[in-house]
């Protein structure tokens, strides 16, 4: 991901010496299973813990392996060559009954479950920022809009609500992803197991707190890293949705919110008066790239009978890319709803402007409940109303109460035209979230 839309935690994650970092704690917890099982000595284990606390591995030795690799073609023959020149004879004993995979995805997923607690904590922020607002705005009437028209009234809160509900199941699947990736593979060539010792793999995840993976061939099945991909990609779309609803809020014939304008801030090179929501469609085009990673993902998971690594060259550009969108884009979206700016009173008018087309199912309902009137017939009695209303911009209630056929008197028109009716159970919808 290029730097403008990465993180600075999740840039230095994904860089080539924490990538190294990681292969060697993979390395370093089987050497340790081993000693513990008499399989290569204990003391080559404890000089390389001893030197790789003292001399980290850094850029300079990410480097030192890209110098080898060009000679080699071999990313792991590199790393192993590169820590041998680094920490001495003791690191003859690293990657001891080992293959490439077994280090590079059982580290793989190191750093994904670090990905992944970044972005829930992401999301979890953003989360706060919507039950904040909702709150804030519980009781602001907005119209409620289907198809782009006008509906029913409606308040501002809920539809933070309904963000901070979705953003629950969001936080569901990316914790039931991470616990997917949360697996240790030490199985050897194609498996089986042949040059290590199963209990290397059962005692390395029980000292991080993980699971073995019941069975391998020569990869980690990919069907995990889809579920990851998923829950990001679905997890864009939530983005998305709040994203496209403030570019919607924001254009110039609604104007009921907008994003924060930063003093400086120029909208156009060539407009002066322009305020454009460029955050928000910011976010839109990242939640698309989500998705598209979560195809290359699926492609990834059908690989040659034990092993190939057409996945290999995918996985470098997908993992770090949509992790590092996902969480630029939901920081992002954060500093929107935090510092959005809202148009109480534009909600009101706008609401009004139709002249109280957004009351007709509440005079529907009168008619049928109240005065007895068969629904078709109540229907045809308001439809022609407000189709009239729509034609020629007179107020719905002025016309109904010209209409011989309408039999609503005025006190029946007062609690048809009662904003406040459909705003008298949002307590009981907030009272779910505790709020």
């Amino acid at each position: 991901m290029i730097d403008r839309y990465s993180t600075p935690e999740l840039r230095t994650l994904w860089s080539e010496a924490s990538r190294y970092r990681a292969w060697l704690k993979v390395e370093l917890a089987a050497m340790q299973a081993q000693a513990e099982l008499g399989e290569v000595p204990a003391a080559a284990h404890a000089e390389l813990v001893q030197k790789s606390e003292q001399d980290p591995l850094d850029e300079a030795f990410a480097l030192r392996v890209a110098e080898i690799e060009a000679v080699t073609r071999h990313d792991i023959v590199a790393f192993t060559t590169a820590l041998s020149e680094r920490y001495g004879d003791a690191a003859r004993f690293i990657h001891h009954g080992l293959t490439s995979t077994d280090v590079v995805d059982t580290a793989q997923n190191l750093l994904l479950d670090e990905a992944l607690t970044l972005i829930i904590s992401d999301v979890q922020a953003l989360q706060e920022v919507c039950r904040s607002q909702a709150v804030a705005y519980k009781h602001t009437p907005t119209v409620g809009r289907t198809h782009g028209i006008h509906a029913e009234p409606m308040t501002f809160g809920l539809k933070f609500l309904n963000w901070m509900a979705t953003l629950d199941r969001d936080l569901e699947r990316l914790h039931a992803a991470r616990v997917r990736v949360r697996v240790v593979m030490l199985s050897g060539s194609v498996g089986t197991y042949a040059h290590v010792s199963p209990e290397v793999e059962e005692r390395v995840a029980a000292v991080w707190g993980w699971q073995v993976a019941p069975v391998t061939n020569q990869t980690l099945a990919r069907d995990r890293h889809a579920e990851v991909l998923s829950a990001i990609a679905i997890f864009g779309t939530t983005l998305e949705k709040i994203a496209v609803e403030i570019r919607h809020l924001q254009r110039s014939e609604v104007r009921e919110a907008m994003e924060p304008f930063g003093a400086g801030q120029k909208g156009s090179s060539s407009m002066p008066h322009k305020k454009n929501p460029i955050l928000t469609e910011n976010v839109t085009g990242l939640t698309r790239l989500l998705r598209g990673y979560l195809v290359t993902a699926l492609e990834n998971v059908p690989l040659w009978h034990e092993r190939d690594i057409s996945h290999s060259s995918a996985e470098r550009v997908i993992l770090p890319d949509a992790t590092q969108a996902a969480s630029y884009a939901a920081r992002r979206l954060t500093g929107v709803l935090r510092n959005l700016v809202v148009f109480p009173e534009r909600m009101l008018k706008n609401m009004n402007d139709l002249g109280g087309l957004v009351f007709s199912q509440r005079v529907l309902h009168l008619l049928i409940d109240d005065k007895g009137m068969a629904r078709e017939a109540a229907y045809a009695v308001v439809q022609r109303n407000a189709l009239q209303s729509w034609e020629t911009g007179e107020g719905l209630r002025e016309l109904l109460s010209r209409d011989p056929e309408n039999p609503l008197d005025d006190s029946d028109l007062d609690r048809a035209f009662d904003l406040q009716w459909y705003l008298r159970e949002v307590d009981h919808i907030f009272a779910r979230f505790g709020l």
